[in-house]
């Protein structure tokens, strides 16, 4: 019996400073290894209690990584500025054959990191070859976690454009931006950051009252979409106009969702990540592509076995009784 369990605290994980390039792939290879089987995961199960409020749970397990991880999401809507984060989240970790638990990682770093890895995961197989402008909009901390996901995936990129209801924010993702070696120009005109950008990240938070504000209409001919927040900043009418539309996984989501929470009615996904990760798309840059997600199990599980394994051989983390 395990009488012992590693804690990896938020500090742990950020000292791990787990390269983006070795985030994607090892996302890349959880999506293969669902593909062929050596990884099961249950779709999220979710409790809703209002716009951005409710809990979720997310099981995974892995013969090809030894473990089997549960993570526990909490979401709370946030005011402007406040000092709270909308998400928080553990991970367990547990041994694949014994079933005892292994590890307790926080699970706010390792979400920032895997959701900005499935995003460039799915920009290397959507995403024309030498896109140059990037476009954020909201820029709290997943900005920061994508900015280095797409600065490491396309190097090539010259400039950033900000959109966010905090200037504040925007601010310090510009200054970001800059000290990444990228021109940053921080707009409060939604059409013109569409009209301008190769890619274009959506991470806005459910809030009451919120009412979508991005037409895809505006998007370049050949610009990719991605929807951190599942499409519900995006208006549903205009979404026709994307060429191909993709998820993380078909088993879990069918359209992009809107500002109730619910699958839009004016598309449907055609592609998800885990078909594609093995055989990707061949036309998919020629056209408007967008790429909403609700997240997966079994990506989390990849970094987590990432985190511990690189926590072990670094000496990271706290040793905890049971």
């Amino acid at each position: 019996m395990t009488d012992a369990l590693l804690y990896l605290s938020r500090d742990d994980i950020r000292a791990l400073s787990i390269p983006p390039a070795a985030a994607r792939e090892a996302v890349l290879q959880g999506f293969r290894d669902y593909a062929t089987g050596l990884t099961r995961s249950l779709p999220k199960s979710t409790l809703t209690l209002g716009p951005g409020h409710g809990f979720q749970a997310m099981t995974a397990a892995s013969s090809a990584q030894g473990i089997a991880t549960v993570k526990w999401v909490a979401m709370a809507p946030v005011a402007a500025g406040s000092p709270l984060p909308a998400v928080s989240a553990l991970i367990c970790v547990s041994d694949y054959e014994t079933g005892q638990p292994l590890a307790v990682l926080d699970g706010d770093e390792i979400t920032l990191i895997r959701t900005a890895a499935i995003s460039a995961a799915a920009a290397s197989l959507l995403a024309s070859a030498n896109p140059r402008t990037i476009g954020f909009v909201g820029c709290g901390l997943q900005a920061h976690a994508h900015l280095a996901a797409f600065r490491d995936l396309f190097p090539g990129l010259t400039n950033a454009l900000m959109l966010s209801r905090s200037r504040s924010s925007a601010e310090r993702l510009a200054e970001a931006a800059g000290a990444a070696g990228l021109a940053a120009d921080i707009l409060d005109d939604a059409d013109a950051l569409l009209a301008r950008s190769d890619i274009v990240i959506s991470m806005v938070p459910g809030a009451a009252g919120m009412t979508p504000f991005l037409d895809a209409r505006r998007l370049k001919p050949t610009a990719l979409a991605v929807a951190v927040d599942t499409g519900r900043s995006w208006k549903p009418e205009t979404l026709p106009a994307f060429n191909l539309l993709a998820t993380d996984s078909l088993e879990q989501s069918r359209a992009p969702y809107g500002v109730d929470g619910n699958p839009v009615s004016t598309v449907a996904f055609q592609h998800d990540l885990i078909a594609l990760a093995g055989a990707p798309h061949p036309t998919a840059a020629a056209g408007r592509s967008l790429f909403a997600f609700r997240g997966v199990a079994f990506a989390d599980l990849a970094l987590a076995h990432l985190a511990v394994a690189q926590a072990r051989a670094q000496g990271l983390g706290t040793v905890l009784p049971r």
